[in-house]
């Protein structure tokens, strides 16, 4: 495998954290929305990815690819609260689905991720320069 397929699977593997990553502050920073209807409440959103062969080499290794993001099918919150302003005309208010405790796990293991793919680029930087140097005879 090529040095820089080694980069191009890193960068790719940081995009797909990133991805995450944000993904995973758009959910917690929607946790505690209330609406008034069940269509218009935020649902948890998590990003699909995908190991994508590279077809030009047979050992060229596998990038990452986002294919999307989707919205959990886990449902909603319903609560019964007839004096809150963003009741509906039943007396309900809409709830995301968003576990804090699992986004802040989903978060910091996206955060590890993305620090191991920085920590494999900065080490194939490394060899490069070593490589370079030896060509010139140092």
């Amino acid at each position: 495998m090529s040095l820089f397929n080694v980069m191009d699977i890193a960068s790719t593997g940081m995009s797909a954290q990133s991805v995450r990553l944000n993904t995973t502050a758009s959910n917690v920073a929607n946790a505690n929305s209330v609406s008034s209807s069940y269509g218009e409440t935020y649902k948890a959103r998590h990003p699909v990815f995908a190991a994508e062969l590279n077809k030009a080499s047979q050992d060229a290794g596998a990038r990452v690819n986002v294919l999307g993001v989707v919205e959990s099918n886990k449902p909603l919150q319903i609560e019964y609260s007839p004096g809150h302003p963003m009741a509906d005309e039943n007396g309900y208010i809409y709830k995301p689905n968003v576990n804090i405790v699992e986004e802040m796990a989903d978060m910091m293991s996206a955060s590890k991720a993305y620090e191991t793919n920085v920590q494999v680029a900065d080490t194939t930087k490394r060899i490069f320069r070593n490589v370079l140097r030896l060509g010139q005879g140092q």
